[in-house]
């Protein structure tokens, strides 16, 4: 690349030196054969001006107007100007040296060039005055009411100045030869970074990466054209890659779903054979006095009796929460969202629950005055709300002879949800055991929580919802109890 580089710096190099020297011959040439005829043309065309403009003027009528006018003409364009009628007698002179050499001119020998001017013929001639050996342009005509008109328009010495021009000419072009080497580098820069670029791209597509795009620019070349084909072919090969990738990610989810279900029944096997062994156990051992009658009264019998189905519907009632909680964990449960009042459900949990309130001896305080709309499932944001409420009548206590469970809900403007906490008063919860407490089948008191009928997945089962819905939830152990709480 370094090689193309230093190649194309050099042909650009001899390629501006060149140019530079034919525009100075060319210039040259324009000086020497155009430059003189040009400039002479140009001040016979003024003094043709001036004659039009001085055979406007009316020299019968307004006399001293017209020599007034004369004068501003005369100085305004640099002529010397002589004016006789038609009987030679003077009328208006600019200067007398002009008129005592007018005669001289005759003699002269010079350029004449006519213009045609309606009937009469302008006289051009370009003369040197004898005394001062200046070159000058005199004009000889007859103005349209008679009178006889000489002009004389200084000229300068052409020769000298196409000279001192092309001298002028010469050394800039050696001086913009010189700096051409650094103009090549600014120049071959502009041509060499599109290539650059181009070669940039292409290497990051060969390793597949095809972020990086050639910036099209509003000139129509071939470099301009090849990074518009570098950018399709980019696009096209990064659609087909990803359609590629798509498909690798949905053979990797499939592996990995499967994986999961895997995992899932494993854990779910795992999970029920631990649990179960506790009521099958005492289910073998009821089951086997009631073969042996050990108890022989009917009443012994009836409680054996009751006993099995107990633990054989918390056994089902277990397999199902087991299932269901596998489902949520793993995102295998649709969850049909939809805007409704939580202070309605909250009234309704806490009616279901007067029982076990009443058991408990304990009073809820929730003030139910403000509508609460919220956005979810309400199924399963009432089975967060009953377990909060079960945990909160199981664990509460009385502490500084208060004894109460307190529902609360709070607005958050900033992130537009609803915070409701559920508190109990009561002892709390050790800090190594607040992460622990959200795990399934997770107890700190086993025998109270069996007594009663706990699964100890009731949390377990709010972590799986509110994970669902990217929620925070969470455990706060205040001064005098406990506040468990979710956002929605």
């Amino acid at each position: 690349m370094k090689q193309k580089k230093k190649s194309l710096q050099s042909k650009l190099f001899w390629v501006l030196s060149l140019s530079i020297v034919i525009i100075i011959f060319f210039f040259i040439l324009v000086n020497n054969f155009i430059y003189k005829p040009f400039y002479l043309y140009s001040k016979q065309v003024g003094l043709k001006n001036v004659f039009e403009e001085i055979n406007q003027l009316d020299f019968q009528n307004n006399v001293e107007n017209s020599m007034l006018e004369l004068e501003r003409i005369a100085a305004r364009n640099g002529i010397e100007i002589v004016l006789k009628d038609q009987f030679n007698k003077l009328i208006y002179s600019s200067n007398k040296d002009f008129l005592s050499n007018i005669e001289a001119y005759e003699d002269s020998q010079g350029i004449f060039i006519y213009f045609p001017s309606k009937e009469k013929n302008i006289e051009i001639q370009e003369v040197q005055d004898i005394k001062t050996s200046i070159r000058y342009l005199s004009l000889n005509t007859t103005l349209d009411n008679g009178y006889e008109l000489s002009l004389r328009l200084a000229i300068s010495p052409i020769e000298e100045s196409v000279r001192i021009s092309n001298t002028f000419l010469s050394i800039i072009g050696v001086l913009i030869i010189i700096i051409s080497g650094l103009i090549i580098l600014i120049v071959s820069k502009k041509f060499m970074e599109p290539i650059e670029e181009l070669e940039t791209i292409a290497r990051k597509m060969a390793n597949l990466d095809f972020s990086a795009k050639y910036k099209v620019k509003d000139e129509d070349d071939e470099i301009n054209n090849l990074g518009k084909s570098m950018n399709l072919m980019s696009m096209q090969l990064e659609k087909t890659i990803k359609k590629l990738q798509a498909t690798n990610i949905e053979l990797e989810k499939d592996i990995e779903q499967k994986s999961k279900i895997d995992e899932m029944r494993k854990q779910f096997i795992s999970d029920v054979s631990h649990e179960l062994k506790t009521p099958i156990a005492l289910i073998q051992g009821y089951a086997e006095g009631l073969q042996e009658n050990i108890n022989s009264d009917e009443e012994s019998r009836r409680f054996y009796t009751e006993v099995i189905l107990d633990e054989a519907n918390k056994m089902d009632n277990l397999v199902k929460n087991l299932l269901e909680l596998m489902k949520l964990e793993y995102c295998k449960r649709e969850f049909h969202n939809a805007e409704f009042n939580i202070v309605e459900l909250i009234n309704e949990v806490i009616r279901k629950s007067k029982l076990l309130l009443d058991e408990a001896n304990v009073k809820v305080e929730f003030d139910d005055s403000k509508k609460y709309i919220v956005n979810a499932d309400a199924f399963y944001i009432e089975q967060v709300i009953t377990n909060y409420l079960t945990n909160a009548i199981k664990n509460v206590e009385e502490v500084n002879g208060e004894k109460y469970i307190k529902i609360t809900l709070q607005e958050n403007k900033e992130n537009n949800k609803t915070r409701i906490s559920v508190f109990n008063t009561g002892k709390n919860i050790p800090l190594e055991d607040l992460n622990r407490i959200w795990n399934r089948f997770y107890k700190r008191d086993s025998s109270r929580n069996r007594e009663q009928g706990g699964t100890g997945i009731g949390l377990a089962f709010v972590k799986a919802i509110m994970n669902n819905y990217d929620n925070r939830y969470g455990v706060e152990n205040k001064e005098n109890g406990v506040e468990f709480y979710i956002e929605l």
